[in-house]
């Protein structure tokens, strides 16, 4: 996913401790690239509370945890719902 190729570089570029406002001045203009649009790194960062990061890999934690719903595929869909009753579901495969 090019979202997480980008995050990773610009958090790998940076010196850690880092905090949260540090780390957007940084790379908050890197432009994330989700399924449903784009979204900056600045964007993502500033939904969480703010934290100092001690590392590259804490801070793509929390960006991947603040990205919008544009980077979600299907709102609501889950392919796990249980089948109601009285419905014939797909049958099942055994992997």
């Amino acid at each position: 996913m090019r979202m997480l190729t980008d995050a990773a570089e610009a958090f790998e570029a940076q010196e850690y401790p880092l905090t949260t406002d540090e780390l957007i001045e940084a790379a908050g203009d890197t432009t994330l690239e989700l399924p449903n649009g784009t979204e900056t790194l600045g964007d993502a960062l500033s939904r969480s509370s703010p934290e100092t990061f001690e590392s590259a890999e804490d801070a793509m934690l929390t960006a991947c945890a603040g990205v919008s719903s544009k980077a979600i595929g299907r709102k609501g869909y889950s392919d796990r719902d249980p089948i109601c009753m009285g419905e014939d579901g797909p049958d099942q495969v055994s992997f």
